[in-house]
């Protein structure tokens, strides 16, 4: 065998082996990114909460309205990079089970080639906040790159903008949020293979020295919502009930405080 054709058998073999390997890695991911079935069940409406959709933006609603609480506040989140927005459709519920309007808000293209700096998205939170009832109080939150965009939008301090809670993301990075008035909590997940301690850390002094810090011990960057195994995540090492527990206490907590009841609520 010359040695023509043996470098053009070794090439073939890594274009087969190149192709091969992308193949698996878009299957695992097209997977991997995927609401499961827990979170699909969380988008049909019930007694307690009615659950609508309409251009990008998931309302969940409470279907019975509380006179006794008359200062409520609305619930604006963002999904992570690529996931499918569903994936959080269970965190949107619960926190509209306990009376207060959350509004899941799609990133176009699911973050992906500038869709988190799309006009469509700044479109979508403009028709989200105008249509929200008096007195119009909202806290932002957000997953992952989720949080890079609730960053940002935290920074612009908005009318009626009431709170912030960053979810498994190193984030805010390229924004200074450390004069932030309002209540802030970050929830950090300590197996978070692409929100890393260090990583976390490097940015803590752009959050207000009063920011409420969350670690989840074991806590992985997938488990923060309902899908698969993430690419580039570590194993977690708490159960995923467990952390996703942690993590709407710590959403619910941010919207009794700004509302002004109790901080500590049971999630029973």
């Amino acid at each position: 065998m010359t040695r023509v054709r043996w470098l053009a058998r070794i090439r073939r073999a890594w274009i087969t082996a190149g192709l091969l390997f992308t193949v698996l890695f878009t299957g695992w991911s097209l997977w991997a990114y995927r609401a499961n079935a827990d979170a699909e069940a969380a988008l049909v409406s019930d007694h307690e909460v009615m659950v609508q959709y309409d251009d990008g933006v998931w309302s969940f609603v409470p279907t019975v309205a509380d006179s006794s609480r008359s200062n409520e506040a609305m619930l604006v989140f963002f999904p992570g990079a690529l996931v499918d927005p569903v994936a959080y459709a269970p965190l949107l519920r619960a926190v509209a089970a306990r009376g207060h309007r959350a509004v899941l808000v799609e990133i176009p293209r699911r973050a992906a080639f500038g869709g988190a700096e799309s006009p469509a998205l700044e479109a979508r939170l403009t028709r989200v906040l105008a249509a929200a009832a008096p007195p119009a109080r909202w806290v932002v939150a957000g997953h992952s790159k989720g949080g890079v965009v609730a960053s940002r939008v935290a920074s612009q301090q908005r009318p009626g903008f009431a709170g912030l809670v960053l979810i498994g993301t190193s984030h805010p990075r390229d924004v200074d949020l450390s004069r932030l008035t309002v209540p802030v909590t970050k929830v950090v997940g300590t197996h978070d293979g692409l929100a890393s301690r260090a990583e976390v850390e490097t940015n803590r002094g752009k959050l207000p020295l009063s920011t409420r810090w969350e670690w989840i011990e074991g806590g992985n960057h997938s488990q923060f919502g309902w899908y698969g195994f993430q690419p580039g995540d570590r194993w977690a090492h708490i159960d995923a009930a467990a952390q996703r527990a942690i993590t709407i206490r710590a959403l619910l907590e941010m919207m009794a405080e700004v509302t002004g009841h109790p901080r500590s609520l049971p999630l029973s």
